[in-house]
């Protein structure tokens, strides 16, 4: 019975133009479609994402006040500045495709439930309000660090930073397992000029009908109650989204699918691959550092280089012909992979990776160990949990070296700590799939936010 109600219920879904970001919106769009609900997607002209991958979906596009020039730079540009510029301009032609998209829904049989958008739009709550519209929010990274929103201005005002060398390894009382010296990190250039924008985060969330978490039980069940206390809405963790459907059909970079035969030509958990995601930059010596390190390590590696990773490059420029030819011998360079499909290869048995929350949990997924090297933002808790809590990889601590590069790859590839570190990781990874299997913790989510759309 309330599968058929659902068929006449749409939900309007709006994505942060961001790789990492609507990549698990359109996954849960799938997710919520399965359940029998019809799916509109609003989306931005920057990062727009591929509509004709998803017939059953409708897509909207709306101005977001960005210059051509400004799109066409973007992969060589402060990412987070052009979002800031987006939050400022895309409010009014929100509102009006939104509001077209009820007035069109009056003339249909088919009602608008809510809209679910990502926790980083500033806007959408008053938007919602405005129109009646029950509004969820959903949060593509772990709740652990969602729920320090409300904290971290309060953290940096104690002077963590800058600290003294003699403090640098101890914990944050009010965020573990975080160290002091991770703050900086997370903080980045921006400091206290993002007081503010967490602030608007947290008071739409606590306004909002509900929040959905990419996550499970099994990874972070204690930071899910405290998250229902802090923001004092619904919670649902149905994730990983990416156990139900794949991302590969909305990915905004051309993936090069030779990698994949290469990897057939490799021995099994041979290949250490090496991905720092879609939007962290490394200078050109953290580049070469990486690239000796890899070299040296005489493993067998296949390396994501994105054009724009490197600062001040278009692409490898910075390696010597020498170094490439180095390189070659024991690995492969690609502009983009498919993900998913290269760490559940069997060739994979390491994932040096800036533990972004979709890749951290890709990994643990395809029960891949990890070598940290994170960039900012929520990528130094993943960390953490990683290889302090989970105990399922190695963070690299401090300056990128190519020692220590070397030194990682080899002893999670062939050394026997790796092994243990493989043996615990088969032990998450199990936990983790029977979170979504019928009757698991996500399973049983899915349900109940379905139920609960329904009832809004």
């Amino acid at each position: 019975m309330e599968e058929e109600k659902r068929k006449g219920l749409r939900v309007v879904l709006f994505p942060l133009p961001l790789q990492g970001c609507i990549n698990p919106m359109l996954q849960l769009a799938n997710i919520l479609h399965s359940r029998g609900f019809s799916i509109t997607v609003i989306h931005t002209r920057f990062n727009a994402p591929r509509a004709s991958s998803h017939p059953l979906f409708t897509f909207l596009q709306i101005q977001d006040g960005l210059s051509d020039a400004e799109i066409r730079d973007a992969p060589t540009s402060n990412v987070m500045s052009l979002l800031a510029q987006i939050n400022l301009s895309a409010e009014s032609p929100f509102l009006d495709c939104l509001n077209k998209v009820l007035l069109e829904s009056k003339d249909s049989s088919e009602k608008v439930s809510c809209l679910i958008d990502d926790c980083g739009w500033l806007f959408t709550q008053t938007v919602s309000e405005s129109l009646k519209l029950p509004r969820m929010v959903l949060c593509t990274f772990k709740a652990t660090f969602f729920n320090a929103y409300p904290t971290l201005p309060l953290i940096r005002a104690k002077g963590y930073i800058p600290l003294p060398d003699s403090e640098a390894e101890d914990s944050v009382p009010e965020f573990p397992p975080l160290q002091k010296r991770d703050l900086s990190k997370i903080f980045g250039e921006f400091g206290e000029k993002l007081d503010p924008f967490l602030l608007v985060v947290v008071e739409t969330t606590m306004n909002s009908s509900g929040i959905i978490y990419m996550s499970c039980e099994e990874l972070e069940k204690d930071s899910l109650t405290l998250s229902n206390e802090i923001f004092r809405v619904p919670i649902f963790a149905i994730g990983p989204f990416h156990s139900y459907f794949s991302a590969a059909s909305s990915s905004l970079f051309t993936q090069d699918e030779t990698c994949i035969p290469w990897l057939d030509s490799q021995e099994d958990k041979s290949v250490i691959y090496v991905s720092l995601g879609s939007v962290v930059n490394i200078t050109e010596t953290e580049f070469l550092e990486i690239a000796c390190g890899l070299s040296n390590s005489k493993q067998p590696f296949l390396w994501v280089i994105r054009p724009g990773l490197v600062l001040g490059a278009k692409w490898i420029e910075p390696l010597s012909e020498g170094l490439v030819r180095s390189l070659e011998e024991k690995g492969k360079i690609v502009k983009w992979a498919p993900q998913q499909e290269v760490l559940a290869h069997r060739a994979v048995g390491g994932f040096l990776t800036h533990n972004g929350w979709n890749s951290t949990l890709e990994s643990i997924c395809e029960g891949v160990p990890m070598i940290c090297l994170p960039g900012g933002w929520d990528q130094m808790l993943n960390s953490r949990f990683v290889s302090d809590i989970w105990k399922v990889g190695v963070h690299l601590e401090g300056r990128i070296e190519k020692k220590e590069i070397e030194k990682a790859v080899r002893m999670l590839m062939v050394e026997s700590e790796g092994e243990k570190i493989r043996e615990r990781m088969k032990v998450l990874k199990d936990e983790v799939e029977r979170s979504v299997k019928h009757g698991g913790s996500s399973f049983r989510s899915i349900e109940t936010l379905s139920n609960y759309l329904l009832s809004l």
